[in-house]
Formats: C-alpha cells, sequence, structure tokens
C-alpha cells in the first residue's frame, strides 16, 4: 500500500509569540517551528499501516526552506522519501489554494490512502483535507480515531469522533482521504539510525509549473480568505465582577447579556 501524509509546520505553541510591526502575522524572526500536533499522529497512523501492508509512506509539505526541517523529521522516523512544494508562490495560501497544490502534487503518483492532520494549530482553517479530497474526487472523514484496512485493502473502516463521546464508524472505499485527529495512536521518536538514515533520503522539490497550475491558482493569489490582521488577547481589562448573592449575581447577570451584549 503507497500511503501519502501530508504535513505541516507550524510555530512551536510553547514559544513566546510576537506579533509583526504590520500586524499582519506572526514575527518569525528567531522563531522555532514544529510539525503540526495532529500531522504528527497522521504520520504515525501511515507507518503503522505502512509496515502492516509492506508498503511506504511519502510525506508531502509546503512552504519555504525552513520546511525541510519537518520533512527530514518525517524520514527519520520512517517515511520513505518526501515532496516539498518549494516556491514563493505557495506561500500565504488559504485551505482552497493549499489544497489545490497539494492534490495537483498526489495527483503525480499513485496512492492507496492520503492522510492528513484534523487541522493546523496556527490558522486552524481544519479545510485543507476536504478541499484535497474534493479536487482528487475521493471519499474523505473527518475527525479520525481509528483505520483498520479491510482484506484486499479494497476499504477501509474508520471509526470519527462526534460530539458527546460518541463515535460514529464508517466503511469508504479506497483510495481516500482521511484526517486524523490527535491521539489516535503514540508518535514514535526517531533513533540515531533513522536520523541518520534521513540523510540519505530524497526530497524532491517542485514549483507551479511542475503541478501544471500557474502562479495565480496557488498561494495567496489563489485564495479566497486573506488574513487581515493578528493581534495577541486582550489582559487585564474587561472583566466585570458580579456582587451580592448567587440569585442576584444571576439576576445582574441575565440582565448584562440582555442590554448590554444583547444575545439574550
Amino acid at each position: 500500500m503507497r500511503i501519502a501524509v501530508c504535513i505541516k509546520q507550524v510555530p512551536d505553541t510553547e514559544a513566546r509569540l510576537r506579533v509583526r510591526r504590520d500586524g499582519t502575522w506572526l514575527d518569525e524572526e528567531d522563531l522555532p517551528f514544529v510539525i503540526n500536533e495532529s500531522d504528527e499522529y497522521a504520520l504515525e497512523e501511515g507507518l503503522a499501516l505502512a509496515e502492516k501492508t509492506g508498503g511506504e509512506v511519502v510525506v508531502v509539505s509546503l512552504g519555504p526552506e525552513r520546511v525541510r526541517e519537518a520533512l527530514r523529521k518525517a524520514l527519520a522516523v520512517g517515511a520513505a522519501r518526501a515532496v516539498h512544494l518549494k516556491d514563493p508562490a505557495f506561500l500565504g495560501g488559504d485551505a482552497l489554494a493549499t489544497g489545490r497544490a497539494l492534490a495537483a502534487a498526489l495527483r503525480r503518483e499513485s496512492f492507496d490512502l492520503v492522510l492528513t492532520g484534523s487541522q493546523s494549530d496556527d490558522v486552524g482553517y481544519a479545510g485543507t483535507g476536504s478541499v484535497l479530497a474534493g479536487e482528487l474526487g475521493w471519499p474523505h472523514v473527518w475527525l479520525v480515531m481509528g483505520v483498520e484496512l479491510d482484506a484486499g485493502g479494497k476499504s477501509a473502516k474508520v471509526t470519527r469522533e462526534m460530539e458527546s463521546g460518541m463515535n460514529e464508524i464508517v466503511r469508504v472505499p479506497l483510495p481516500a482521504v482521511l484526517e486524523i485527529q490527535a491521539g489516535i495512536n503514540h508518535p514514535r521518536y526517531a533513533s540515531l539510525k533513522g536520523i541518520m538514515a534521513a540523510k540519505k533520503k530524497e526530497i524532491a522539490e517542485i514549483g507551479p509549473g511542475d503541478l501544471g497550475l500557474s502562479a495565480e491558482q496557488v498561494g495567496a493569489a489563489g485564495s479566497r480568505l486573506e488574513i487581515v490582521s493578528v493581534a495577541l488577547p486582550d489582559s487585564g481589562a474587561g472583566a466585570h465582577m458580579l456582587e451580592g448573592d448567587p440569585k442576584q449575581q444571576a439576576a445582574t447577570l441575565v440582565q448584562k447579556l440582555r442590554n448590554e451584549a444583547r444575545v439574550l
């Protein structure tokens, strides 16, 4: 079985974040980057399925030069090779533009399964996997918490996480796109042997022209959404302390919600 895993490199959530002076995004100077959390679980799921079927995992990512670090880590834990969509034209894309580019890259080969994370830890669109599936014309399942391949590898039984602690079990024909939820497994660590082996594995770099796409179809130019500004949450202001006993506090809260917030 040939499995593609799409990963994204995102700012480390443990790092101190600073907003650019123009307020359009984070200041990335000296900012550490890591593989998106749910993408790490998708990678582990892909590796486990490949081991069971004697297949291989190809990891795919989009972004600037620093993305090679994330791809090397994926190769170190067991991916066979990597594809890097590396071109300035790819940058700044929303889920539509990114999904279009990834789908074009995946069409260059024959895959039985494509795995992505459920959403990114930075912008959190949670839509790239859906767009990817739509572009490929494949079925897809979101918030996946379990994957069992049927005999023959023609379909899979997929457990999907739902609300109120309930799960939904669906059967999908392959090829398909599965969006993996964090917590489905336990991602492995890279061994010294794996790190050394990763240095010899291929990372293919491709641009829009290699995919039959124009610069206007990808990145910021091909997006429907634009991030206008970002800002850190205000702190130390805006809190209202309600006085009195619980009954008085409840009455005051209802009054404020009705007259000030206007949500009732």
